[in-house]
């Protein structure tokens, strides 16, 4: 056994007691008393106190019937009783907010140092037994408590290393190739040399998990401040590649002047690229950090600009063509929209939800359209229609589409990049939102010149995707201040249906 230590300090007993909390040491105390036994805190409660962090739950492991235990503490607390897994013995007890977790040995452990080394990797293969702090049996008095450390955890976590616990580790779960380079992201640790290798050689093992518990730790890998470090090093490994083939597509496909990496790299420059520009949106934004901060702070558009950022080029691949007829030039031509076709079948294939799907499929989708209006601008060509048009096509992720082109321009340094493609952008985005105020949000204020149900009782029109365009037409014209009566609205619909539409 080794002393836990917490920045230099040693954890004690009554910051256990304190962690853990009066009240529900009482309850656990009288679980306890039913059940007997050996009860200890392990995994990430232990690894997060030993780092200073307010873990997120209480692990608890007893030798077995955890989901007895589980269910007693549930009755004595009032509690809500979650069962964990189909075939696992482990259970969740919630209660005042705070979620109390049981697990039982795995694999036939018939102690508690046989239970670690069956663990997914060294700094989660950590216990303390914790019945001397109802017990009074005197095993917890000592100013350092001791931690029962097998695999060298306490080590590795002063390393800041990620080491599994045996060879053997991925043929248990191979989830727990994800996992490894999960707590690397979000700890700020490196992957051990020897189980970076152990994960090349057993890469093929993921192919056995399911779907959504792939997508569960690549989201959470995703939503840490290290992402862009995580997939470079699982694409290194040739993990990446196994749970998102579709990106090695983009290994070694060529690009235009105007940029200085492959399809695949420049996608990685680009999540690399958002993270920075998340950290400090006002660094390229001069004026907008409210503005964006709160687009960023809103739902969960931090994780979807990511993975925009990462995908965003996807379609390349699929559409790359040498224009001899133009001196040997590259095109991608309607990439974004094969991207996001791509894109939306790989979050099928995942189980994401509608939400995300849609959120990232449009930013890819949409990703060209503020370089379009560059190109545009550049000539003295910008019209305010093409403002709006912009505008009412992001919608509310205008914010996340221009911070995606602003990754997307930080990730393009080839020789043969427009000189001031980051300020045209930001200046863009900054006229844009001159536009929304002085234009768009004008209109919003008031009601609508014309309903959809103006549309079925004055042109007699049965609902359906007509509706929509017609009134988005209808506002835009009022916005451009064309029309600004529902008689002018009436006519325009008319027009339009006449004509077929635009």
């Amino acid at each position: 056994m080794q002393k836990m230590t917490r920045g230099g300090q040693g954890l004690s007993c009554a910051q256990l007691a304190d962690f853990i909390g009066v009240e529900l040491l009482g309850k656990l105390a009288a679980t306890h008393g039913r059940f007997h036994g050996e009860v200890y805190l392990t995994g990430g409660t232990i690894r997060d106190l030993l780092l200073g962090r307010e873990p997120a739950d209480i692990d608890l492991t007893v030798r077995e019937d955890a989901r007895g235990w589980a269910a007693d503490l549930a009755r004595t607390t009032g509690g809500a009783y979650v069962p964990l897994g189909r075939d696992e013995d482990a259970a969740r007890v919630v209660w005042q907010g705070r979620s109390i977790d049981f697990s039982s040995f795995r694999e036939g452990a018939v102690v508690i140092e046989e239970d670690l080394w069956k663990r997914d990797i060294t700094i989660n293969s950590l216990a303390v037994p914790v019945q001397g702090l109802w017990s009074g049996d005197g095993s917890l008095r000592s100013p350092a408590v001791q931690v029962l450390d097998p695999t060298g955890g306490l080590h590795d976590l002063a390393g800041q290393c990620v080491r599994v616990t045996s060879d053997r580790s991925f043929l248990s779960d191979p989830l727990r190739l994800l996992r490894a380079f999960r707590f690397a992201a979000t700890h700020g640790f490196a992957v051990q040399r020897q189980t970076f290798e152990l994960v090349g050689r057993q890469r093929q093992l993921i192919s056995r998990v399911a779907p959504e518990r792939v997508a569960h730790e690549l989201d959470l890998i995703m939503e840490s401040p290290r992402a862009h470090a995580a997939f470079a090093d699982m694409a290194a490994a040739g993990l990446l590649f196994e749970v998102l083939p579709e990106l090695k597509a983009g290994v070694g496909i060529k690009q235009p002047a105007s940029h200085h990496l492959d399809v695949f790299d420049h996608c990685l420059a680009t999540l690399q690229a958002m993270e920075k520009l998340q950290a400090d949106p006002a660094r390229f934004f001069a004026g907008f950090s409210e503005v964006l901060r709160d687009y960023l702070e809103s739902g969960r558009r931090r994780k979807q600009l990511k993975w925009a950022a990462l995908f965003h080029d996807l379609g390349k691949p699929a559409t790359v063509a040498i224009r001899e007829d133009r001196g040997g030039r590259i095109t991608f031509y309607n990439h974004d929209r094969a991207g996001a076709d791509l894109f939306t079948a790989i979050a099928r294939r995942l189980r994401w939800s509608n939400v995300d799907t849609t959120a990232v499929a449009d930013l890819i989708a949409f990703h060209m359209r503020p370089f379009h209006l560059c190109n545009v601008r550049r000539r003295g060509q910008l019209s305010l229609k093409a403002c709006l048009r912009l505008i009412r096509l992001a919608g509310p992720s205008l914010p996340g589409l221009f911070l995606l082109g602003m990754a997307d321009t930080l990730a393009g340094q080839g020789p043969g990049r427009p000189e001031q493609i980051e300020r045209e952008v930001a200046d863009l985005f900054a006229h844009l939102e001159e536009v929304r105020g002085e234009y768009v949000e004008p209109v919003h204020s008031l009601p609508p010149l014309l309903t959809g149900r103006d549309l079925i009782d004055e042109l007699h029109l049965v609902p359906g995707p007509k509706f929509r365009e017609i009134l988005d037409i209808v506002a835009e014209a009022r916005m451009e201040k064309k029309i600004s009566s529902r008689r002018e609205a009436l006519a325009l619909a008319m027009d339009l249906l006449g004509s077929g539409g635009r």
